[in-house]
């Protein structure tokens, strides 16, 4: 599909993730090589992590590697065999509140792991390297929709900070190495494969189980949902659309770099929903009422996330398709013929 790479092999790091496993499945539905890296670290069920991986296995063009990305030389050997030309970096150590607790793990993970992939792309230059980043870094931001040439200099946690320091690291690099980077801030994923971790897995195990849910800041929680199939096909147009040095055509409120090729752009669904609809969605698609809990807002949390899609539709014609109704029945269904109806 994308004819102007030179060749198709792909690595995409946190490959057994949610989102690595959806991504990576695109790509080698598109006959691309693809490496998949990722440490099948135990944050969560690492059995989930296997049964992902497992499926990828399936395809001849998927080469798995077991390890972590911030250690020394690594992805050095990667690069060096594989000459990769599209890099996706999605391994990151995730969730806001658990980087209160282990800041350590997310230093490592997220900023470290970013720093050798960077290095390693200094020596073996992809065509294109894509870095996933997060709604999180907009941070104590009160201007809605976020844009993403706003200041984002705020960050109310460690895990918003961690990914903020690489995307400015990713930017000196692409700066004084002419990599050509796109950032990609991404807003409330959620889908079938999704992370125990994540709201709507969690809700969906206690409502099914008759147990109850805590509903933060009392239910007065706003976020940009955004359907997994929807931000998968987003990075797969990002993909397309290489940032230049010089010579590329601007976009209103583009984020573009004026020293670099280097770019950052949202992904998400762009439509807020209240926390309220989560649940009402999921009452009805599993028929059961939600025993609700209604607690505090906690650390590091931000009343609401909505993401300005303008530059990204602007610059690849992405639309998202799924509705939260839409994407909860998915997920649902997903969950029960994996998990069934008791817990």
């Amino acid at each position: 599909m994308i004819s102007f790479y030179k060749k198709k092999v792909a690595l995409v790091t946190g490959s057994a993730g949610f989102i690595g496993y959806h991504l990576c499945r695109l790509l080698l539905e598109e006959k691309w090589h693809v490496i998949g890296l990722d440490c099948l670290s135990n944050y969560y069920d690492v059995n989930l992590k296997k049964r992902r991986e497992s499926m990828l296995l399936e395809y001849e063009n998927y080469r798995s590697i077991h390890k972590e990305i911030q250690t020394p030389n690594i992805l050095h050997d990667i690069f060096e065999a594989e000459k990769p030309n599209l890099v996706v970096h999605l391994a990151a150590q995730a969730g806001v509140r658990y980087s209160i607790e282990n800041p350590r793990s997310y230093l490592e993970s997220n900023i470290v792991g970013t720093f050798e992939l960077l290095e390693a792309s200094k020596r073996f230059p992809p065509q294109h390297l894509l870095i996933a980043s997060s709604s999180s870094v907009y941070g104590a931001n009160t201007s809605i929709p976020y844009k993403e040439i706003d200041k984002t200099d705020n960050q109310i946690s460690f895990y918003a900070s961690t990914k903020k320091t690489t995307e400015n690291i990713a930017h000196y690099y692409s700066h004084l190495f002419e990599l050509p980077i796109t950032i990609f801030r991404f807003f409330t994923v959620y889908g079938p494969w999704g992370r125990p971790d994540m709201a709507m897995f969690g809700f969906t195990k206690a409502i099914l189980s008759g147990e109850k849910i805590d509903v933060f800041n009392h239910g007065n929680m706003k976020r940009d949902f955004t359907y997994i199939d929807d931000l998968v096909q987003g990075i797969r147009l990002i993909a397309d659309k290489i940032p230049l040095l010089e010579n590329e055509a601007c976009y209103r409120e583009d984020s573009k770099s004026s020293v670099a090729p280097f770019r950052v752009v949202n992904i998400g669904n762009s439509k807020p929903e209240k926390l309220e609809n989560l649940i009402i969605a999921l009452e009805d698609a599993l028929k059961v009422k939600a025993i609700k809990n209604f607690v505090p807002m906690q650390p590091g949390d931000v009343y609401a996330t909505w993401a300005d899609i303008s530059l990204m539709e602007s610059l690849t014609g992405f639309k998202p398709r799924t509705n939260l109704n839409e994407g909860v029945k998915k997920f649902v269904a997903w969950y029960l013929r994996e998990y069934g109806g008791n817990n």
